[in-house]
C-alpha cells in the first residue's frame, strides 16, 4: 500500500493544481488555501501510521444488512413456499447451536435463480440459489452447505477483505477532501466511500470470491460445525462431487467464486470426516424427501 501513496499525494496535488489554474478553486474562483490543502494531505500521511479501530459485530450486521438489501434489490427472493426458507434456517440454527451468535443472530435466504452458489455477508446473512438447493441430495448435503457459509461468517472473511482496504479508503477519502477543497465540493464524499465499502463486498461474493485459502478454510470448520450438530461431516465431500459432476453444464455461479471442487476435495483430504452424523443420518431422511417435493413443486 505504501508505494501507492507517492502516487496519490501526485494526483492530489496535480487535481489541485489543475483546478486552481482552471479558475474552480472556489464559488469565487480564488484558489484554495494553501494551508487547507496542506492539512488535508497531513491527514493522508497520518492514515499510514494511526490505524482505524477494527469493524465490531455490531458493525459486521450493519454492513451484511446493507450488502443484503444490495442483493435482494438485483436478484428475485424465493417466496413460493415460505416452510422450506424456514427449513433452511432450522438447519442453521442446529449448527450454530453451540456456536456464540452474531450481533442480530443468523438469517438464511433463498434466492430464486437457477444459478448454482451460496454466499454469507458479514454479520450472519446467509443466501442459496433455488439451483444450488436443487442439487442437493440430503439434508445433510444442505447443512454441508451452510456450514461452510457459517463458517465464512464465524471467521470473519468478509471483514477481514473490508480491513484490508481501511487504509486504501482512508487514503481515498483525504485525497478526496484534497481535491474538494480545490473544487469546493465536498458533499458526496462520505457516500462515495460507503458505496466502495458495499460495492468491493458485493464484487467479492459474485464476482471474484474470497480467497482460495479462506475457502479451504472455511471448509475445515465447516466439518467441526457439521460433527458438532450431529450431522455427517462427510456430508461436504458428497456435495462438492455432486458440484463436481454439474458444473461444468452450469457455468457462472461457483465456478467464478470458488475454488474447485476438485482443489477443495483434496484440501479436505487431510481432515477427518467421521461422526455420529453418519449413522443417524437415515432419521433425516423423511424431512428432506418432503423438502424436496415442495420445492419440485414450486419450480
Amino acid at each position: 500500500m505504501k508505494r501507492l501513496f507517492p502516487v496519490l499525494l501526485g494526483i492530489c496535488i496535480a487535481s489541485t493544481l489543475a483546478a486552481q489554474g482552471q479558475g474552480t478553486g472556489s464559488s469565487s474562483g480564488k484558489p484554495a488555501p494553501l494551508g487547507d490543502v496542506m492539512d488535508a494531505l497531513s491527514e493522508m500521511d497520518r492514515s499510514f501510521e494511526t490505524p482505524d479501530e477494527p469493524l465490531t459485530p455490531e458493525d459486521d450486521y450493519y454492513l451484511g444488512r446493507t450488502v443484503g438489501a444490495q442483493i435482494l434489490h438485483t436478484y428475485k427472493t424465493y417466496t413460493k413456499d415460505p416452510e422450506l426458507v424456514s427449513y433452511l434456517n432450522k438447519i442453521c440454527q442446529a449448527l450454530v447451536l453451540n456456536s456464540p451468535p452474531p450481533f442480530n443472530g443468523y438469517h438464511v435466504g433463498i434466492l430464486d435463480i437457477p444459478v448454482i452458489n451460496a454466499f454469507a455477508t458479514p454479520g450472519g446473512h446467509i443466501f442459496l440459489t433455488t439451483g444450488l438447493v436443487e442439487c442437493a441430495d440430503s439434508e445433510d448435503a444442505l447443512a454441508a452447505v451452510i456450514a461452510h457459509e457459517l463458517a465464512h461468517i464465524q471467521l470473519r472473511h468478509a471483514t477481514a477483505i473490508i480491513d484490508d482496504q481501511r487504509l486504501a479508503n482512508d487514503l481515498f477519502q483525504s485525497a478526496d477532501r484534497v481535491a474538494s477543497i480545490a473544487l469546493r465540493n465536498a458533499n458526496s464524499q462520505k457516500q462515495d466511500l460507503f458505496n466502495r465499502n458495499i460495492s468491493l463486498m458485493v464484487n467479492t461474493l459474485f464476482k471474484n470470491g474470497f480467497s482460495q485459502d479462506q475457502e479451504f478454510e472455511a471448509d475445515v470448520t465447516a466439518v467441526t460445525l457439521l460433527r458438532n450438530a450431529g450431522y455427517d461431516p462427510a456430508a461436504l465431500v458428497r456435495m462438492l462431487k455432486i458440484l463436481e459432476k454439474i458444473q461444468p453444464l452450469r457455468p457462472g455461479g461457483f465456478n467464478t467464486t470458488h475454488p474447485s471442487p476438485a482443489d477443495r476435495l483434496i484440501n479436505l483430504k487431510k481432515v477427518v470426516l467421521t461422526g455420529e452424523g453418519s449413522k443417524t443420518h437415515v432419521y433425516r431422511e423423511f424431512r428432506f424427501t418432503f423438502f424436496q417435493s415442495r420445492i419440485k413443486q414450486t419450480q
